[in-house]
């Protein structure tokens, strides 16, 4: 087991609840004979620092050669370094893969989709410029449109909502990511008023612990869904609170395709649709959410679309956006061959 050090640019700075970063540091995880690759890439705000899982990952390394990759993985919580454990897992799953002869995505489900729809998310902006984001991403093939919300006021929100709508027509699918910026009252206000504009759901409307205030947003002609509050509350626990109608899942930050795939399956059994969605990871994490996806055969739009937000990736990229969806490398394993 090795750990490769890796620094990957972004196209344009990116603002997280831990402040701007303007690259994406973290670790490939490599074994070999046989073979598997996983990415370790930690996002200050949603997982352990960047030295937390370098700290993670060395232990395991240690624990690999005494008792091999499986007990080192054993080794790592998700709970305190979810990165850190997603490499690994990575890293396994695709040796196993490959082992068998398989994609990662035939390996996780006997007849998994062979491609993932994915959403473009435009940020935020004027309301022209919003329009005329959504509508590239549209003319692109995008039927999913993905808007950032919260740092304007309601009304500001609302009209950029507006103006997307008007300029992409009756047909593509509009999303609200709020980053539980909202209070109940503004909340309420903001998804009276999306409704009408056929919105889809709105993403963390309000802070991650008020599952109750949740709850009590559903049920007004706009979903309700969860991402920042699965961090902090087990699905048990947003299940009985009847907190949301989608379960958004980011990998890295759940803790590996194993927990994410399972969280995802019992979602479905209690009712929530599961949605995955990437921290703006390399090319490794990526493309093996794509297999993950399309495992579990999701029909939403998934948030993978993400490679343009890197100036610089870690290798080619086997799995490009085409009319708004990203097929699933035949394999065996990921589909990723390192540089």
């Amino acid at each position: 087991m090795d750990i490769e050090p890796v620094s990957l640019p972004l196209s344009s700075p990116l603002s997280t609840a831990a402040g701007t970063i303007d690259r994406r540091d973290g670790f490939l995880v490599v074994l070999e004979d046989p073979p598997g690759i996983g990415e370790a890439m930690p996002l200050p705000g949603w997982t352990e620092s960047l030295e937390a899982c370098r700290d993670a990952l060395e232990t395991a390394k240690s624990v690999s050669r005494e008792r091999g990759v499986d007990a080192a993985l054993d080794e790592l919580e998700a709970a305190e370094t979810p990165a850190a454990q997603h490499g690994l897992d990575l890293a396994i799953a695709d040796r196993r893969a490959r082992e068998a002869g398989q994609s990662l995505a035939r390996y996780l489900a006997r007849s998994p989709a062979e491609s993932v729809p994915v959403n473009a998310t435009v940020g935020d902006a004027t309301p022209e410029e919003t329009a005329d984001r959504a509508r590239t991403a549209v003319d692109a093939g995008f039927g999913t449109i993905k808007l950032k919300a919260g740092a304007r006021s309601i009304g500001d929100d609302v009209s950029r909502v507006r103006a997307v709508r008007a300029a992409i027509g009756p047909g593509p699918a509009i999303r609200v990511d709020a980053n539980a910026a909202w209070s109940r009252e503004a909340a309420r206000r903001a998804i009276d008023e999306l409704a009408s504009l056929d919105v889809s759901y709105v993403e963390q409307p309000l802070p991650s612990a008020d599952l109750d205030g949740h709850a009590s947003l559903r049920g007004r002609g706009v979903e309700i869904a969860l991402d920042e509050s699965i961090r902090e509350q087990t699905l048990a626990d947003i299940t009985a609170a009847e907190a949301a109608d989608v379960l958004v899942l980011k990998p890295m930050v759940v803790g590996g395709i194993r927990q994410v795939r399972s969280l995802a399956i019992e979602a479905n059994t209690r009712g929530i649709d599961p949605v995955l969605t990437t921290t703006i990871d390399g090319v490794v994490a990526r493309t093996a959410a794509v297999h993950l996806a399309a495992s579990l055969t999701i029909e939403r739009a998934c948030g993978l679309a993400t490679a343009d937000r890197l100036a610089e990736d870690i290798a080619t990229d086997p799995a490009p956006v085409t009319d708004g969806r990203m097929c699933v490398p035949a394999g065996p394993g990921i589909g990723v061959e390192l540089d």
